[in-house]
This record gives structure tokens, C-alpha cells and sequence, in this order.
């Protein structure tokens, strides 16, 4: 009697639901349109634009609107900003009709020197919160808008999120450095900095739950900061092979979705114990060995021996010269998607199920440059460097 043949199992990867391809430039910014089937785009052509599904499955603009100036972040999905005349930046509120066929100007923000680069509504406190190149960081109140207050920051920011219950504003810059504000009604306060990046700060994602901040950069990692647990956590998360370019967290099924220029897309488990990478240690030998390294000199002639170069153990952190680290392996749980230089202790020590891999990886087959997550219809949007808009369906891996 034949033998059974068992199905392949298949792999869950998200599904692309539609694909809006009529921009003449760039989408720097869009979002989905909760409950409804449609995307709002700020484009580097300066146009906004409303694009509603038609009975065709097609995308086609309801609303199509230009800017004077150079076109800047999209506020939430009611909000643009805009740089006018090229000198002052300012940003302007919009009232959408119930059909999203006509957009009526409600409210202008006169807020920075400069071209705005992130702008945030705070929905419960009544508050916009906007950055710009001058290095400002403002807040207005959202129904006179006047200008409630002013932070000088040390670098432009390109990342801004906030926690409506401390009032705290997390803001990530171009040094690569994260800072924590305490915001009152007309003033604010430093709570602290902390830097772990090599490169600029390139997204931002709060989960107030868990009181967890993710912050995305051009050092091609991700960083999870435990702020809520009191215990400075610094968690690394590296999956990708350029920087990242967006974030969003599912919270009810504990995973980070991040996206990056190099088109991958990759859900990560944050449902599991982490664990942080180790310090790398100073040494003016090898841990291992003990051969000298090349800038030890004394050691050099005292042994007789050549100086080596140095390499430090991705999971025990301890300075090895290139012989006692000649292996490779990946450890999922300090975030080591890909394989790194480990010790050959360490290599041991590894495990089968210690490799199992704690996140997947997708293609979007576009060099992603934006992104957007609706958690209540389980879609994500990219925009990428091609022109395109892309519409997926999460709901195979975010579940």
C-alpha cells in the first residue's frame, strides 16, 4: 500500500491586498483611513491626495490638493503640514466631508523656522506636537491654535511619540540620541537621555501597556528601552540589512512589526524572555588565549610574539583575537536574527533550540520609505522609493 503523502505546512506571510501606483513622485507620508477603504498620501510633489476604492478594485483619488510649499509629514489623518515660501514652516489642519470628497482648510499652526519633520495630535490633552529642522520642538493647543511651549533640542528630531498618562514626550534625533520630556500645560522639563544608536534616529513606537519604547535607526537596528520596569533594559533587535524606516507594535499579540529601505518586513515575537547583549569588555590581550593585541606592545616583545587584532563575542561580550572567535551562529533571544561572531565557549554553549528564530521575514519587494498600521482592520501600508503605495493584509502573521 502507497504511503501517505503529508501536505507541506504552509508559511504565513501577508498578503497584498492593492497596490496605488498613479503618484507622479514619492509618498513620504500616508495612512489608512480607519473603517473605510481608503489611504490619504502627502507626496514630494506636493500634492495630498484622498484615495477611495472604487467598484473597479482600483484606487482612484476623491481629493486631489496642492500645497504651495514643500510638503512635510501627515498629521494623524486630518492634519497637514506644510512649509511655506520656503522660510516659514507651518503646518494646517483640514476637516474631511463624511464622503472624503472635499477637504475644507480648519486651523494654521505658525510653528518653526524650518521645514517640519515630525507632527503628532494628542487627541486627550487637546495637543499638536511638531518638530522641525530649527531644532524646536513645540506644542500648541489643538483648538486656539497658540503655541503652548518650546524645547531647544541638540539635533533635529525625526522621531516623536508620547505617553498621555506621564505626559511624557520621547523624542529621537539625528545624533542617534533619545530624550524623555515631562510636558506641563506652558512648560517642560529634561526627565533624561539615553544613546545607544551609531546612527540617526529614524522611528519611534511607545506601547504604553507595557511602558516600552522601540526606537528604529540608520545603524540598521532596532532598540526595545524597558522604561516601565525601572531597570534601564536595553534590548537589541537586529534583522535588517539597511535602516529602518518605520515601527508599529500589535499589543494584544505582543508584536513588533518594523520595515526598512532594504524592502523587509519583519514580525518580531516580543512575547518571549530577552535577553540584554553583554558590554563589550576592554582587554589588551586576548580572553581566550592571552596573545597580545597589535597596540600592546610591551606584551609584543616581552613574548615574542606579533600582535593580533581585536573582536569582542556577541554573547559574553569578552575581547578574543580572530582565532577564538572564527565561528558564527545567530541568537534570536539577544536579537540576533542574522549570524555573529562568537567565541568558540559561547559556540558550545549554543543550543538547537537556542537558534530557533523569535521573528519572520517578508519582502515587499519595494525599497520601503514609509509605513502605517491600522490595528483595527489588521493592514499595513508601505510606500516605497518606487512610487508606490502598497496595501497588505497583516492578519496571517500579526495574530
Amino acid at each position: 500500500m502507497a504511503a501517505e503523502i503529508q501536505p507541506k505546512p504552509q508559511t504565513r506571510t501577508p498578503v497584498l491586498l492593492n497596490k496605488i501606483e498613479a503618484s507622479q513622485d514619492v509618498v513620504n507620508t500616508a495612512v489608512i483611513i480607519p473603517k473605510e477603504d481608503g489611504v490619504i498620501s502627502v507626496s514630494e510633489d506636493r500634492t495630498i491626495r484622498i484615495w477611495l476604492k472604487r467598484d473597479s478594485g482600483q484606487y482612484w483619488p476623491s481629493i486631489y490638493h496642492t500645497m504651495p510649499g514643500e510638503s512635510s509629514p501627515l498629521m494623524s489623518y486630518w492634519a497637514i503640514p506644510r512649509q511655506q515660501d520656503d522660510i516659514l514652516s507651518v503646518f494646517q489642519e483640514f476637516i474631511l466631508s463624511e464622503d472624503y470628497n472635499k477637504m475644507t482648510p480648519a486651523q494654521t499652526y505658525q510653528a518653526h523656522q524650518g521645514r517640519v519633520t515630525v507632527v503628532l495630535f494628542v487627541l486627550e490633552m487637546e495637543w499638536v506636537l511638531s518638530t522641525g529642522q530649527d531644532k524646536n520642538f513645540t506644542w500648541h493647543c489643538s483648538e486656539s491654535g497658540t503655541q503652548l511651549g518650546l524645547y531647544r533640542t541638540t539635533a533635529w528630531v525625526s522621531g516623536l511619540q508620547f505617553d498621555v498618562e506621564t505626559r511624557h514626550a520621547f523624542v529621537g534625533d539625528y545624533s542617534g540620541q533619545v530624550t524623555i520630556l515631562k510636558l506641563e500645560l506652558d512648560s517642560c522639563s529634561l526627565v533624561t537621555t539615553f544613546k545607544g544608536h551609531t546612527g540617526n534616529v529614524t522611528a519611534l513606537c511607545w506601547d504604553p501597556v507595557q511602558r516600552v519604547l522601540f526606537s528604529g535607526s540608520a545603524d540598521h537596528s532596532i532598540i526595545m528601552w524597558d522604561i516601565g520596569g525601572g531597570k534601564g533594559t536595553a534590548i537589541e533587535l537586529q534583522g535588517h540589512n539597511e535602516k529602518v524606516q518605520g515601527l508599529c507594535y500589535a499589543p494584544h499579540t505582543r508584536q513588533l512589526i518594523s520595515c526598512s529601505s532594504d524592502g523587509g518586513i519583519v514580525i518580531w515575537n516580543m512575547d518571549v524572555t530577552r535577553q540584554e547583549t553583554p558590554e563589550w569588555l576592554d582587554s589588551d590581550s586576548c580572553q581566550k588565549c592571552e596573545q597580545p593585541f597589535f597596540w600592546n606592545f610591551k606584551q609584543m616583545w616581552d613574548s615574542k610574539k606579533i600582535g593580533l587584532r581585536q573582536h569582542h563575542c556577541r554573547k559574553c561580550g569578552q575581547a578574543v583575537c580572530g582565532k577564538c572567535s572564527a565561528k558564527r551562529s545567530t541568537i534570536p533571544l539577544m536579537g540576533f536574527e542574522f549570524e555573529v561572531r562568537v567565541c568558540d565557549s559561547c559556540h558550545e554553549s549554543i543550543t538547537d533550540e537556542d537558534r530557533a528564530p523569535t521573528a519572520t521575514f517578508h519582502d515587499s519587494k519595494h525599497s520601503i520609505v514609509y509605513m502605517h498600521y491600522e490595528p483595527t482592520m489588521g493592514w499595513l501600508l508601505t510606500s516605497g522609493a518606487d512610487k508606490v503605495v502598497k496595501l497588505w493584509d497583516m492578519t496571517p502573521v500579526v495574530s
